[in-house]
């Protein structure tokens, strides 16, 4: 975060040809349309998926636009925050470089959803009939860039989420301990990073070429408009292709992934517990440095409230994913009509990143404050003895990946302190 990413082409649902049964029916699969906007599959199916769910569907449709271009422009706003902080050079770590990309994707994702839901839905909302003006070729090929740029980019950022799982845990388990080790991970991460974007473009390229636009006539005004090929997912007639694609799509994209971030997740979660007892028998620490040292669990912490928010978001929809391409009429019937409520929730999750880091981490806060709040000259602190200026000088020589050089030296000084009071008690 985030895209919903429920599959590259549920926008298709919007805009189909009428020449199946005589009507307008909706694209079988796709991501990021309105079920609203496919009014007569939905009124076909409202006996079976139930009248209340209809009801929500096409209620919600109603206001999903303005509410998306709200969340759309809040995230876009604090990911160019997140990768200002992120960035600053005390900042620079392999966690932190992730963290970054992960804004830059979220931030591509938005910005390509702002000009849809504006169009789509506020200025032609959902229950429109189609029209030159709203199926435009102009509009239908952005559609189609859009599919396939919130496709790539939802990918991106679910595997670089399984990255920042998976670099969080093998610093856990052994943590750097010298500055050209840090820069050597750093430097992996950025090899891991271009792989992930050129990787999940590469994989997408079967789901580009299906998508496909054709011409299609009014026939009230004999008027040409542009719609999305039907691929009729979860119907007996469904091509082999499109199931293949929908099945690499929902195993790459969202299962795979799903259950690499639910591994190094709980392994991330089990570590950090050890390595606290461990620390506190050790040291022998007493209550207020105990407070100190779970302060130091921040950071692994606030990565798995990101991790933790990616599988609430995507597990479920990698299940929906399975079950349309299994289940005849799923997908008209149930996930069709939940098309808004996932997207919005794919939006959200690519906008709230930026309040877990300031809720979570001291030092991410204090960069922000001291890089958009500085609106005075900076008062010494009565408790710590300095400025947050002299905070960030520090934080610029002890970045997160050096933080058991600090438990380090409390270790060395409790020794000397034993050995002191022994060589006393000896003299």
């Amino acid at each position: 975060m985030a895209y919903s990413g429920t599959w590259p082409e549920k926008y298709k649902r919007l805009l189909v040809s009428r020449d199946d049964y005589g009507k307008g029916v909706c694209d079988r699969w796709s991501p990021w349309f309105s079920a609203a906007n496919c009014e007569e599959v939905m009124k076909e199916n409202q006996s079976a998926s139930g009248g209340d769910l209809l009801v929500f569907a096409q209620t919600y449709a109603a206001y999903h636009g303005y509410i998306s271009i709200f969340v759309c422009i809040f995230g876009i706003v604090t990911n160019v925050f997140n990768i200002t902080v992120l960035t600053r050079k005390h900042m620079r770590t392999p966690v932190n470089l992730i963290l970054t990309w992960l804004a830059v994707s979220d931030i591509i994702t938005m910005l390509s959803y702002l000009p849809f839901a504006m169009h789509f839905y506020c200025i032609y909302p959902a229950d429109a009939n189609k029209s030159t003006e709203k199926n435009s070729e102009g509009w239908m090929l952005y559609m189609i860039f859009h599919i396939n740029l919130a496709a790539t980019t939802h990918t991106v950022s679910i595997w670089l989420c399984v990255m920042l799982a998976i670099v969080r845990y093998l610093h856990i388990r052994s943590p750097t301990k010298a500055n050209s080790m840090r820069l050597q991970r750093i430097k992996q991460s950025r090899y891991g990073i271009l792989f992930i974007y050129v990787s999940s473009a590469l994989i997408l390229v079967p789901n580009y070429m299906s998508n496909k636009l054709l011409p299609d006539v009014l026939p009230d005004s004999n008027e040409t408009i542009y719609v999305l090929r039907d691929l009729n997912l979860g119907k007996n007639d469904t091509e082999t292709m499109v199931l293949i694609n929908v099945w690499i799509y929902a195993f790459t994209a969202k299962l795979v992934p799903c259950l690499l971030m639910l591994i190094f997740g709980s392994l991330l979660i089990y570590n950090i517990h050890v390595k606290i007892r461990q620390r506190r028998k050790i040291l022998q620490i007493s209550g207020a440095s105990s407070l100190r040292l779970s302060e130091h669990s921040r950071t692994t912490k606030m990565l798995l409230a990101v991790i933790i928010l990616f599988l609430l978001t995507e597990l479920p929809q990698g299940v929906l994913i399975i079950l349309s391409a299994c289940v005849e009429n799923f997908y008209d019937q149930v996930y069709l009509l939940l098309g808004d409520v996932m997207d919005i929730v794919a939006l959200v999750n690519n906008a709230v990143n930026f309040i877990l880091y300031c809720s979570m981490s001291t030092k991410f806060r204090e960069t922000f404050v001291h890089l958009f709040c500085n609106f005075h000259p900076l008062r010494r602190s009565e408790d710590s003895g300095y400025t947050l200026t002299d905070r960030l000088a520090k934080l610029d020589s002890h970045s997160n990946n050096n933080e058991n050089n600090h438990h380090l030296h409390l270790l060395q000084n409790h020794f000397r302190k034993l050995s002191a009071e022994h060589r006393i008690v000896r003299e």
